[in-house]
């Protein structure tokens, strides 16, 4: 058996198909597959912005997209300091086991470092198991005592207009 050549890199506006093609292999394996609205052209346009929504990280061995992660800065408002939220981490089934997922939140840790950031974070569904052990193996702790709670657009759209608004 030969070793595969990983690399890491910054996604660009090149890359936009292939960071959507690893989007949707997350959906399917968060047995979401028809949640995903957002297109390669979106992701091309916002990579492109001066100053994107998200960064990303695309893991390649032999220069085929593997898996990537998906982050933004968060603030920690007690620490004084920025963090980094990880949106989503992902290595197509194929390539897992190879420590891409290790490599990738290793990049992610020294980027962290370097940006004098505070923390790392992240969300991660109940049920997945596998990923629980894994963060855990890297030192990751669950925040027991936190709830996520989200709005979507719906509820945000109401909210909006449920009332005045003071200035």
């Amino acid at each position: 058996m030969w070793a595969m050549a990983l690399g890491i890199r910054f996604a660009g506006p090149p890359d936009a198909e292939a960071v959507h093609a690893l989007i949707c292999g997350l959906a399917h394996y968060e047995r979401a597959p028809d949640a995903v609205e957002v297109t390669p052209d979106t992701l091309r346009e916002q990579l492109a912005c001066p100053r994107p929504p998200f960064e990303c990280l695309l893991a390649e061995e032999d220069g085929v997209p593997c898996g990537f992660a998906l982050f933004f800065q968060s603030y920690s408002t007690w620490r004084g300091r920025p963090g980094l939220w990880l949106e989503d981490l992902f290595v197509l089934e194929t390539h897992r086991r190879r420590g891409i997922g290790r490599a990738l939140l290793r990049r992610l840790a020294a980027l962290a470092v370097e940006r004098g950031y505070a923390r790392m974070e992240w969300a991660v569904l109940d049920w997945n198991r596998p990923a629980w052990e894994f963060y855990r193996s890297l030192g990751a702790e669950p925040l027991e005592e936190w709830t996520t709670h989200r709005l979507s657009a719906p509820a945000i759209e109401a909210l909006a207009e449920a009332g005045p608004v003071g200035e």
